[in-house]
């Protein structure tokens, strides 16, 4: 037999109200029941009920204050895993107040810990003048400190299905006919390749001719690529440069700037 605790917080509660709304749970099991009333439930800090004993919790009040949340926590405590909360509220009020108190109690129940907070449908006989609802919730069906083992999925190494039937594509025909052309190396006499940078036997780009004017000039090319003057004055020209000056003879220039030679620099004038 299911043990069911009916609450109130009148001083007289008749049995056959409490058989009426625990019809409306349609469980069989609960409605063959001797019910424990407690009335004036509001005004206890403690139900007389020893822990997890309780199957069914049923509150019956008008009240928007019962069940508080220290009665919550107590109904929580006297349920057994598993167990079953329903509160009855009858408002003389608008009707139109129906839906707010519906969600207002769902939310309370859910912050106390319950599960499935939803309203019931009453199969019981309410007067039409009074504004009846009932919504039920269940506590969770384990206990407090209670622990268990998480399963971990085993780890499957991914299959890879290869389809033997299916066209594989010859990399070869990827290739263009430039893609398979060899590359062109420079010549090993070109003026540019090599780190001296030295023109070559059969030089036509111009080097040959510039290392011989800096022969004939007694330069080095650093001097005329870079020029530098310790007294400052080599860049003015011949009239400003001493008798010593490696750059007697040559057109002014800019420090730090490569001397530019005409091509009939060297050129007899007669």
């Amino acid at each position: 037999m299911s043990a069911v605790l009916a609450l109130s917080e009148d001083k007289i509660l008749p049995v056959s109200a409490v058989l009426n709304a625990i019809r409306d749970l349609g469980d069989e099991a609960v409605e063959q029941c001797d019910p424990q009333i407690i009335t004036q439930a509001s005004s206890l800090s403690q139900l007389p009920v020893e822990s997890f004993s309780i199957d069914t919790v049923l509150s019956i009040s008008s009240s928007h204050e019962l069940p508080g949340d220290q009665l919550l926590e107590e109904i929580s405590r006297v349920l057994k895993p598993g167990g079953t909360i329903l509160i009855y509220k009858k408002l003389t009020s608008d009707k139109g107040d129906v839906h707010k108190a519906i969600s207002a109690l769902e939310g309370k129940l859910l912050l106390a810990g319950f599960l499935d907070a939803q309203r019931i449908q009453l199969k019981s006989v309410v007067p039409a003048e009074v504004a009846s609802f009932g919504v039920k919730g269940k506590k969770p069906t384990w206990k407090i400190g209670s622990s268990f083992a998480i399963k971990k999925a085993p780890k499957s190494l991914a299959k890879l299905q290869v389809d033997d039937d299916s066209d594989l594509i010859d990399e070869d025909t990827l290739l263009t006919e430039e893609d398979l052309k060899k590359p062109q190396l420079p010549l090993v006499g070109d003026c540019e390749v090599g780190s001296t940078r030295k023109a070559c036997k059969n030089c036509i780009c111009g080097r040959a001719e510039a290392e011989e004017k800096v022969e004939k000039l007694g330069l080095t090319m650093d001097q005329l690529n870079n020029p530098q003057s310790a007294c400052g004055s080599c860049g003015l020209g011949d009239a400003f440069r001493c008798g010593t000056c490696p750059y007697k003879g040559l057109p002014p220039f800019k420090l730090g700037e490569k001397v530019s030679l005409s091509s009939n620099f060297l050129v007899a004038d007669i």
